[in-house]
C-alpha cells in the first residue's frame, strides 16, 4: 500500500552545520512531528556551538530558483521563513510569498549578525526591506520580546498610535504577531498573540532554564507544521505550544558554547 503524504513544509534559512538553528535543525523538528521538510538555503554558515565565525549569503537567483523548483513540483502546506540576509533575497521571497499566497506563511524574526561577518552587509536595509515587502505576506511573526524592545528603543519600530513595538509590526502589515516573554505582570511572562483585529490571546511562558541557541525555533516549527494541517492561526499557536516545553527540558551540551535542543524528541 502507498503510504500517505504527510503535510510539506518549506523552510528558508541559512545552513547551520553545528545543528542548533535554522537548516538542518529544523527540519528534524518538523520531521518529529510528522512533517516532511523542504529546504531552500538563505545563506552558509562557518560556526560552531559557541559563535559565528562567516556567513555567506546565498545568491537570491538560486534562491528564487531552488523554492520555485520545489513548489512547482509539490503541494507546499505551509512556509517558516528565517534568517535573510540581502534586500535582494528579501524581495525575491517576498515574491515568491505573493504568487503562492494561498500558502501560510511564518517568519521568524531574530538578532541581525555583526556586520563584519558578511561582506556588504547592512542590516538597516534588509530589516526595511523585511518590513516593508514580507511583512505584508505574512500570516504570523514570531519574535523575542527582548528583541522588539530593543528595535522600538533604536526607533526602527515607530508609527502613529503605536504603543507597543508588536503594533509596529501589525501596522506593516503582518497579520498575526506572537511574542514570547511578553510582559503579563510583575514576575510573569507570556506568549502573546496579536491580530490585525484587535484579537489578543495570551499563554503561560517561562524562561528557558539555561541559555539555548534558538530557543523559539521550535515553536515557530512546530507553529508551521499546524498551520500545514490546516489549523487557523490562533489554534495552531495553542496547539503547538505544548511542544517547546518538553524540547526545552531535554537539552544538551556537545560543545563549549551554547546548550542545544534536542528536536528529536516530541
Amino acid at each position: 500500500m502507498q503510504a500517505s503524504i504527510p503535510p510539506l513544509v518549506l523552510i528558508f534559512g541559512p545552513f547551520d552545520p553545528s545543528g542548533s538553528s535554522s537548516l538542518p535543525a529544523d527540519a528534524v523538528t518538523c520531521a518529529a512531528l510528522g512533517c516532511h521538510a523542504l529546504s531552500t538555503l538563505t545563506a552558509l554558515l562557518v560556526q560552531d556551538t559557541a559563535s559565528t565565525e562567516e556567513i555567506q549569503p546565498v545568491a537570491p537567483e538560486l534562491i528564487d530558483d531552488q523554492a520555485r523548483c520545489l513548489l512547482e513540483d509539490m503541494t507546499v502546506n505551509a512556509i517558516k521563513v528565517g534568517s535573510l540576509y540581502t534586500t535582494e533575497s528579501v524581495s525575491a521571497l517576498a515574491q515568491i510569498a505573493a504568487d503562492y499566497s494561498h500558502v501560510p506563511l511564518v517568519l521568524h524574526l531574530t538578532s541581525f549578525p555583526d556586520e563584519t561577518l558578511i561582506t556588504d552587509f547592512d542590516a538597516e536595509d534588509v530589516q526595511l526591506a523585511l518590513f516593508e515587502l514580507l511583512l505584508p505576506q505574512t500570516d504570523i511573526v514570531v519574535v523575542d520580546h527582548n528583541l522588539l524592545s530593543r528595535w522600538q528603543s533604536q526607533g526602527v519600530l515607530m508609527g502613529p498610535d503605536v504603543h507597543t513595538p508588536a503594533e509596529a509590526l501589525l501596522q506593516f502589515g503582518a497579520k498575526w504577531v506572537l511574542t514570547s516573554g511578553a510582559p503579563l505582570r510583575p514576575g510573569h511572562g507570556s506568549y502573546l498573540l496579536q491580530g490585525q483585529n484587535n484579537q489578543t490571546f495570551n499563554w503561560p511562558w517561562q524562561a528557558p532554564p539555561t541559555r539555548l541557541n534558538d530557543a523559539d525555533g521550535p515553536l515557530t516549527c512546530a507553529i508551521t507544521a499546524q498551520l500545514a494541517r490546516g489549523l487557523d492561526v490562533p489554534q495552531a499557536v495553542d496547539a503547538a505550544l505544548s511542544m517547546p516545553a518538553c524540547l526545552e527540558s531535554r537539552s544538551f551540551q556537545p560543545g563549549m558554547g551554547n546548550r542545544l535542543i534536542n528536536r528529536s524528541i516530541t
